[in-house]
């Protein structure tokens, strides 16, 4: 959506080292050589994943040919790059999309089989790709954009007509940009094809169903999916679920709250770890002493090229997940005691991942974004009182799509009484993705139950160490059987 939804984006060193493991807990991959073959309508080919790609040691890969245009099947076709972890003969399969949108997928495939339980690892093998547009797919470029974002950033809050218009102008040249480098893809990197493409995996693997775990922007697609495909509708996980009633561009303002409202339950655990990073021995003390470093790296950015604007990125990127937390806290404090470097490498990494094309692509293009600034202005404006920390950061990021230049589509409407119900996993505050959805979600899903967990980690299922909300994924997984009625668990702990 508006940022990045994906809980595997910001989790930081511990699932990085995830990704890199060659085995895992979970039942042991049962590939008798380093290739092989599923035969069928789409013959799938497995073999070594592409140089580069972020797919860990022991995941296979294979390509998939699908329609540009799903109007035209027989016209112009792209790639998709699949990527498998577990048994080619295992009964059945998982898809799996890490959310984003446009973030790439064939890393998460071993990922997610490997935390699995024996049982369930060995009832499925998990597949994910990298969708359309991303990656080692046929991928959208916006070319260089390195020179037009700078940094030390300007702060995300405009103090001058100037400065916003300084703002705008960079998000329209990247819009520019995109549609230069990409105009023939650019109108067909949309959700809708996107689910069109998991049936085609779906086939190619010989399933009636299709088996699912979407985490994030990964539920709007599998929502859609089973919207699209009712009848090839199988087992259907989506957690930390996207409000399927809002446009992209209305959900950046359910977002803005939620994220101010996180950013005061951080404040809160730094208060309570007062002795160790000496931030304040209250919420407001912590406001407060995070505020001062805001207005002092505005004036003088750390090492030149980390400003207030990248403080709040990295304050933004910790909302995701409380494993970041003490991270974050202990950059802040070693910066106040005079000592940058901690803060530095944070705020460095941050700034590698500049422009996210994919990401931009289908946020821009998945439906009708206002096309006037001054739209966007008064509707930031009036949202910033209440979450003064996000609300100009949140628009800026998805500003090019006040520019783009591609056509939108029409976006699918989400349910029907075709749609099998599914499960829901939700933490009650999720910044990214807000509970408000998940419930409007159960409502366009109907039948579906809803799990609410505590806390507000983005991404739940197998990866928040929440043992409640695990076993009714497990249970679901193995038997098909949804819980009797809604549900809460209590949140992990807290680090």
């Amino acid at each position: 959506m508006t940022r990045a939804h994906s809980p595997f984006v910001r989790r930081g060193a511990a699932l990085a080292a995830a990704l890199g493991l060659v085995a895992a807990a979970g039942p042991q991959a049962a590939h008798a050589a380093s290739a092989a073959t599923v035969t069928g309508p789409a013959a799938l080919h497995w073999s070594t994943c592409p140089a580069g790609s972020d797919a860990p040691r022991g995941t296979y890969c294979a390509t998939l040919k699908v329609p540009l245009d799903y109007a035209r099947p027989s016209g112009r076709q792209i790639k998709l790059t699949l990527s498998m972890a577990g048994a080619l003969n295992a009964p059945r399969t998982l898809v799996v999309n890490p959310g984003g949108p446009g973030e790439p997928g064939i890393g998460t495939a071993k990922l997610v089989w490997s935390s699995l339980p024996e049982d369930v690892g060995t009832a499925y093998n998990v597949v994910s790709f990298d969708p359309r547009g991303v990656g080692a797919s046929t991928p959208v470029s916006c070319g260089d954009t390195s020179k037009l974002i700078k940094h030390p950033a300007a702060p995300y809050t405009p103090a001058t007509a100037a400065q916003e218009r300084a703002r705008s102008t960079v998000a329209r040249r990247v819009a520019e940009q995109c549609s230069t480098h990409a105009k023939d893809l650019l109108p067909y990197i949309t959700t809708e094809n996107a689910a069109r493409d998991m049936d085609r995996i779906r086939s190619a693997f010989h399933r009636d169903k299709l088996d699912y775990l979407g985490y994030s922007y990964g539920t709007r697609l599998g929502a859609t999916y089973a919207t699209l495909f009712p009848a090839h509708t199988g087992r259907m996980i989506l957690d930390s679920v996207v409000d399927p009633k809002v446009t992209t561009y209305g959900s950046q303002y359910e977002q803005d709250p939620a994220l101010q409202h996180r950013a005061g339950q951080f404040f809160a655990w730094a208060a309570g770890k007062d002795a160790t990073y000496h931030l304040g021995g209250s919420r407001a003390k912590v406001s407060a002493a995070w505020n001062a470093v805001r207005t002092k790296l505005a004036a003088h950015p750390a090492g030149g090229r980390a400003g207030s604007a990248e403080l709040d990125d990295l304050l933004a990127s910790a909302m995701y997940t409380d494993l970041l937390w003490g991270d974050v806290a202990q950059a802040v404090s070693d910066y106040r005691r005079g000592n940058a470097r901690t803060l530095l490498a944070a705020t460095d990494q941050l700034a590698l991942g500049g422009v996210d094309p994919a990401q931009l692509a289908y946020n821009c293009a998945d439906d009708a974004w206002p096309r006037d600034w001054a739209t966007w202005h008064r509707d930031t404006a009036a949202a910033a009182p209440k979450a003064p920390l996000f609300a100009w950061l949140n628009t800026w990021y998805s500003a090019p799509c006040a520019y783009w230049k591609a056509p939108t589509a029409k976006p699918v409407k989400i349910g029907s009484m075709k749609v099998p119900p599914v499960l829901l996993l939700q933490a009650k505050d999720d910044p990214a993705t807000p509970v408000v959805g998940a419930r409007r979600m159960q409502q366009a899903l109907s039948s579906s139950r809803l799990v609410v967990a505590g806390g507000g980690n983005h991404g739940q299922y197998l990866f928040d160490g929440n043992a409640c909300m695990d076993r009714a994924g497990n249970g679901y997984l193995l038997t098909g059987r949804l819980p009797a009625e809604n549900a809460t668990c209590p949140a992990s702990p807290a680090p």
